[in-house]
């Protein structure tokens, strides 16, 4: 039985209240999701921070900043922490694992329960391992489409059965991406790795200011700076769907 823990925590610059959903997904294992439901939704998105997933320790994650932007345009937020098997956060092999993307089916399932719209995995840099593994894995009826946003082409994407998705697919990437783990030229490599994909769009981006380590969130690879030339983007390929 899901354990309900009512929060009032807030997203940044948001208004809405957070509900902190525990999910029992495996035996002995529950995963926490923090859960913003709107009043008329169109959709949920379900969002896969990177590093290492722990939310508490990614607050500045490109995801988590731009988190009440989908909700203010009518998509319920559900936030994915790491499950509580993998308190010190979870690595590109666990991501891609079979383990993971059992946990997310019951995510997706009980999002379901709660509210019956299209459901969106989007995932950025390590995130986008765990997004790509569930939509391979876990796929329709329960999932509408995934979104993958400085995806890590070198690590953790080469694992997951790419060619298993069903859904529509949006990768997003930056040129000046500086994270050594994520080259913008090998994008086209991935996404011919889509063949069974409903449908593939990539839309690249350039720009973004560096206060971080190429890596982290706080740089192009984060999309710093150029949120506005993103977010709209994804939220209007979402809804066209």
């Amino acid at each position: 039985m899901i354990r309900l823990l009512t929060l009032l925590l807030l997203l940044p610059l948001a208004a809405r209240a957070q509900e902190r959903i525990d999910v029992p997904t495996r035996p002995g294992v529950t995963d926490t999701v923090y859960w913003t439901p709107v009043a008329k939704p169109t959709g949920t998105a379900v969002l896969f921070p990177g590093g290492s997933g722990v939310v508490s320790a990614v607050r500045n994650n490109f995801l988590l900043r731009v988190a009440p932007r989908f909700t203010e345009q009518g998509l319920n937020v559900a936030v994915v922490d790491a499950p509580s098997d993998e308190p010190n956060g979870m690595g590109w092999q666990f991501r891609a694992s079979q383990a993971h993307a059992k946990d997310i089916a019951a995510i997706v399932a009980m999002l379901k329960s709660r509210s019956p719209v299209p459901l969106w995995l989007i995932g950025t840099s390590r995130g986008s391992v765990s997004a790509g593994n569930a939509a391979a894995v876990v796929g329709p009826p329960g999932v509408a489409g995934a979104v993958l946003t400085s995806s890590v082409w070198r690590r953790g994407m080469p694992q997951i059965a790419a060619e298993r998705i069903k859904v529509p697919v949006l990768i997003v990437h930056n040129r000046d991406d500086g994270c050594s783990e994520s080259p913008f030229g090998e994008t086209e490599a991935f996404r011919a790795r889509l063949t069974a994909a409903k449908e593939v769009k990539f839309i690249p981006v350039s720009g973004g200011a560096s206060r971080s380590d190429p890596c982290q969130a706080m740089s192009p690879h984060g999309y710093l700076g150029i949120e506005d030339q993103v977010v709209p983007q994804i939220i209007a390929w979402i809804k066209a769907h």
